[in-house]
């Protein structure tokens, strides 16, 4: 097993690889190193969704960063199709160790990318670093370019096009200090894009990171879970995850992906086609209930539509109310939520100032809490509201405040690290049991 030094959390591809030590076929595209790329911490989650996608004999090991699997073209559209925690899916075609551009010229041209594009079709290089010696990651982009175009016009006597936007063939190039991995990316769009979202609302939360919370909480929509509501939801993501989730709704279902224009995949489309249509065939009604609203009309509408482009408005029951005095929808259950900014979370009427935590941005001093005089007295509110009408449920809050559990009088039962893009959350676990759990 050969291996690549690892780049601080957030650094894009692949840095080791679970082959045996050797170079690779160049001349095969059928067999290879595959790497999602996901989270800071929800590696964990990922290696144990891709087992679950292709079976127990995959060969998956969680690395830093992500997570890497033995697989042929079979494994990379079905991950494609079904990971909802991975970034992307990208194929390892070339690594080994380098000193300047020249040895990534090289490394590139030992490529045979005749294999994987035409003439006619587009490229893309995209570069990232990790205590590379290089200056320039852009002099570098465009070594690995010249290489893929060289050796195209020697093989087929004409060399493709760039294409910084639509590429059909995006490449990711990722250097350490002394080691440098080729790898062709074959999402195209991040995973996180479902199809569904026509426009982004108010600082929405990725899907992927609604994955994780759901996957970290270990919310699968069986009976035994529970119903899931999440009283803040904004643009509807959280509840649109679960639903889906509960529905048995692929998330790669509605969109397409890059390996549909790639050649090692031309002959695999038909496949391609009834494994989309297993997917499909394999939806079904939920098991349980997701509830889902927020204190704005405008917003709640604006979920609802979501929901019903992700196709799941039918599983989901709507509901514009304030999170500090919405009853609880059942007796038992499940509550997840990621506090938001401003008139989300303020009382219907009421017409103060904006503020507050949630969605990947650290709430500041003095910010204003409409409804509430702070942070604090939000919290404390609403988890007095819990503990009197959610007795026998089980609260998890996302947030990057971490004296939270200080902020609602409220002891956790769990905390669990999670990034939400750049910054570092936390997703606090409370067991709601009405007049206990106070905070000592």
């Amino acid at each position: 097993m050969s291996s690549t030094p690892t780049p601080a959390p957030g650094a894009a591809g692949p840095r080791r690889v679970v082959r045996a030590a050797g170079p690779r076929p160049t001349s095969s595209v059928r067999q290879g190193t595959l790497f999602l790329p996901c989270a800071a911490g929800t590696e964990p989650w990922l290696a144990e969704e891709c087992q679950a996608l292709l079976g127990p004999q995959a060969r998956v090991e969680a690395g830093r960063g992500g997570v890497y699997v033995e697989g042929g073209l079979a494994e990379a559209m079905r991950l494609n199709l079904g990971s909802r925690l991975a970034q992307r899916v990208l194929w390892q075609v070339a690594e080994g160790g380098y000193t300047n551009e020249h040895d990534l010229y090289a490394l590139a041209r030992r490529v045979r990318w005749n294999e994987w594009i035409t003439p006619q079709q587009t490229l893309r290089v995209d570069a990232s670093a990790w205590r590379s010696p290089l200056q320039s990651l852009n002099f570098a982009a465009l070594r690995i370019k010249d290489a893929v175009c060289d050796q195209m016009r020697e093989a087929c006597g004409e060399r493709p096009s760039v294409d910084t936007h639509h590429p059909d063939l995006s490449l990711v190039l990722h250097l350490g200090p002394n080691h440098a991995s080729l790898s062709v990316d074959l999402s195209g769009e991040a995973l996180f894009k479902r199809g569904w979202r026509e426009a982004k609302g108010e600082a929405p939360l990725k899907e992927t990171l609604a994955a994780a919370m759901l996957a970290a909480i270990g919310w699968q929509g069986r009976p035994e879970d529970g119903g899931l509501l999440d009283p803040c939801c904004g643009a509807g993501t959280i509840a649109i995850e679960a639903a889906q989730i509960a529905c048995g709704i692929a998330p790669g279902l509605q969109r397409r992906f890059a390996f549909e224009r790639l050649l090692p995949f031309r002959d695999q489309l038909g496949a391609w086609r009834e494994m989309k249509a297993a997917a499909q065939a394999a939806v079904h009604a939920p098991s349980v209930p997701v509830w889902a609203g927020d204190v704005s009309f405008r917003m709640t509408d604006f979920a609802t539509r979501n929901a019903e482009r992700a196709g799941v408005k039918h599983a989901i029951e709507f509901k514009t109310a304030d999170a500090l005095q919405r009853p609880a929808p059942a007796d038992h259950g499940v509550l997840l939520m990621n506090p938001p900014y401003g008139e989300r979370i303020a009382p219907k009427g009421s017409g103060q100032g904006q503020g507050g935590l949630g969605h990947g941005r650290a709430g500041a001093q003095g910010e204003k809490f409409e409804g509430a005089a702070d942070a604090g007295e939000f919290y404390a509110r609403l988890a007095a509201h819990w503990k009197k009408g959610y007795a026998g449920w089980t609260a998890w809050v996302l947030t990057p405040e971490a004296k939270l559990p200080s902020l609602m009088r409220l002891k956790e039962s769990r905390r669990v690290p999670m990034w939400n893009g750049p910054i570092e959350c936390r997703l606090f676990r409370f067991d709601m049991v009405a007049g206990s759990a106070r905070h000592s």
